[in-house]
C-alpha cells in the first residue's frame, strides 16, 4: 500500500517533463515555463486474480445504426467526408495561414441551418464583411439567416452553449485562441489545446452536435501546435495548395466514418472556394505551345485521376556546381532521378542546371511521376519536344528500370477524355487497350529516350 511521491517539473508550453528545474525548457526553448508537479507511484503489485472480468458483447448481437449524414451542399467537401457530416463527430480542418480555411468554414456554416460560429481570431463585424464578400445573400438554401456568431473563447462556456442550444453544427475558429480555466499554460500551448479538444469532444458526443475545429499548420508542419490533436478527433482534413495559385486540394488523412482515398479540388475566387468539376481540363487549360521540357503526367489524388504538366529547364551552369531546383516535387527525389539519367541513360548532366516545376501549384509526391520527370529533363536537354498528345507515367528504379503503377485503366481513360492519343508507361501484361489511345510500353530509361 506504500505510495511514493515523485517531484517532476512540467513545461506549460510543450508539456515536456523533467526531473529537475531549469530556467529554460530543453524541448521547446521557452524560458520560465517549468512548473513543479507531484506524482504518486503505487509500489504495491496488484493481484490480477482480484480484478473483475471486462464485459464483452458478441459482434453478431450488436445492432447496426443507420447514420443520417448532414449534407453540406458543397460537393467536393461531401466527397471527402464520405457523404456528409456525421452527427456528434469532431472534425479538424487544418492548413497554412491564408490558404482558405476560414473561407471554407464560413461557406460550410452558411450551407447548414442553425449553425453556431465561435471565432477567437476575428470579430463578428469582420466575419460579416467576409460574408458580404462571399455573397451569402445569394445562397439558395438561405441557411445564412440562421447563422449565429460569437467571439467567446472560454471552452467551458462554449461547451455549455452546445449542450443547451444543440445547434445543427458548431464551428470553432481557431483552436489556438481557445482556453480552459483548469489547464495550465497560455492559449495555444499543448496543455491548453489538449484540454480544450477533450472538452469539445465530450460536448459533441453527449449532445450529438457535430463540431468542426480550425487549426493552423505551424512552421514545423504540426497542426495547432501539438500533433496529438489529430488523435483526439474523428476526422482530420488538410487544405493544401499554394496561396499564390487559385487551386486548393482538400485531403482527408483520417476519417473514422469514411475513406481517406478521396480528395476535393477547389478553385479560389473572389467570392469563395468552388469545386472544380473537371480538374484535369482546368490544369491544362493554359498550356502553351509544344516545347522541349514539357510533359503531361497523370496523378492519382485518392481515386481521382488528375492530368498535370511537368516542366523542366536544363541549361549550362554558370558556376562551379550545378543547381538543382524543384517546385511541387521532392528535391531529393530529383537528385536521384538525375543520377539515374546520368548512369543508366548516358546523359551528361553534370555541368547543367536543372529546374523542375509542377504547373498549377500541385504537389506531385506519387512515384508514378518519376517517368515524366525523367522524360521532361531529357526533352529539355536534347531540345526535343514530346508532343501535346503524350501522357507519361511510371516509377523509375535505381537500375533505370521502369515499374508499373496502380489504376492503369483509370489513368489511360482520363488521358483519352482529354484528347491524348499516346501513353508511355511500364511494360506489363495488364495494360488495358483503350480506343483512340496508343500505349507504348518501355522497360527502362534508355528505351524510353530511344522511343521518344
Amino acid at each position: 500500500m506504500a505510495e511514493k511521491n515523485t517531484t517532476i517539473f512540467s513545461c506549460t508550453n510543450c508539456d515536456a517533463q523533467f526531473t529537475k528545474w531549469n530556467g529554460r525548457c530543453l524541448e521547446c526553448g521557452k524560458w520560465g515555463t517549468l512548473e513543479k508537479a507531484i506524482t504518486q507511484e503505487n509500489n504495491k503489485s496488484k493481484n490480477l486474480q482480484d480484478l473483475p472480468v471486462a464485459k464483452t458483447t458478441s459482434l453478431k448481437d450488436i445492432a447496426g445504426k443507420n447514420i443520417v449524414r448532414a449534407q453540406t451542399h458543397i460537393s467536393e467537401l461531401d466527397r471527402v467526408l464520405g457523404g456528409g457530416i456525421v452527427p456528434g463527430s469532431l472534425t479538424l480542418l487544418g492548413g497554412e495561414p491564408g490558404i482558405g480555411k476560414s473561407t471554407l468554414s464560413l461557406q460550410l456554416a452558411a450551407s447548414i441551418p442553425n449553425t453556431l460560429y465561435f471565432s477567437g481570431e476575428e470579430s463578428v463585424e469582420q466575419i460579416k464583411l467576409r460574408a458580404d464578400r462571399l455573397n451569402m445573400n445569394d445562397v439558395k438554401t438561405h441557411s445564412h439567416a440562421s447563422l449565429s456568431l460569437s467571439n467567446e473563447t472560454n471552452i467551458d462556456v462554449i461547451s455549455s452553449t452546445i449542450k443547451k442550444l444543440k445547434p445543427q453544427l458548431v464551428i470553432v475558429d481557431s483552436m489556438q485562441t481557445m482556453w480552459n480555466a483548469d489547464a495550465t499554460g497560455e492559449s495555444g500551448s499543448v496543455s491548453q489545446i489538449r484540454a480544450c479538444t477533450v472538452t469539445l469532444l465530450d460536448a459533441a458526443k453527449s449532445s450529438g452536435v457535430p463540431v468542426v475545429l480550425i487549426g493552423h499548420v505551424t512552421k514545423d508542419g504540426t497542426v495547432a501546435g501539438p500533433k496529438t490533436l489529430e488523435h483526439l478527433v474523428d476526422t482530420v482534413l488538410y487544405l493544401e495548395g499554394d496561396r499564390y495559385h487559385v487551386y486548393r486540394i482538400l485531403r482527408a488523412v483520417k476519417n473514422r466514418f469514411g475513406s481517406t482515398d478521396e480528395v476535393g479540388i477547389f478553385e479560389m475566387k473572389s467570392d469563395g472556394l468552388f469545386g472544380v468539376a473537371n480538374p484535369s481540363a482546368a490544369f491544362l487549360a493554359e498550356r502553351g505551345d509544344d516545347m522541349p521540357g514539357s510533359i503531361i503526367t497523370c496523378l492519382m489524388e485518392g481515386t481521382r485521376p488528375l492530368l498535370v504538366e511537368i516542366q523542366a529547364l536544363v541549361n549550362k551552369t554558370s558556376f562551379g556546381y550545378p543547381v538543382r531546383k524543384a517546385s511541387g516535387f521532392d528535391i531529393n527525389r530529383l537528385h536521384v532521378l538525375v543520377a539515374v539519367l546520368q548512369k543508366r541513360a548516358g546523359l551528361d548532366l553534370g555541368q547543367y542546371d536543372i529546374h523542375l516545376n509542377v504547373v498549377g501549384g500541385v504537389k506531385a509526391t506519387e512515384p508514378s511521376v518519376d517517368l515524366a520527370v525523367c522524360l521532361a529533363i531529357a526533352s529539355s536537354f536534347k531540345e526535343k519536344s514530346g508532343g501535346k498528345d503524350l501522357v507519361v507515367f511510371g516509377e523509375v528504379g535505381l537500375g533505370g528500370e521502369v515499374r508499373s503503377v496502380r489504376f492503369l485503366e483509370k489513368r489511360i481513360k482520363e488521358a483519352a477524355q482529354l484528347g491524348m492519343t499516346r501513353v508511355i508507361t511500364a511494360a506489363s501484361k495488364a495494360v488495358p487497350i483503350i480506343d483512340g489511345v496508343k500505349t507504348v510500353q518501355v522497360k527502362n530509361i534508355e528505351e524510353l529516350i530511344a522511343k521518344t
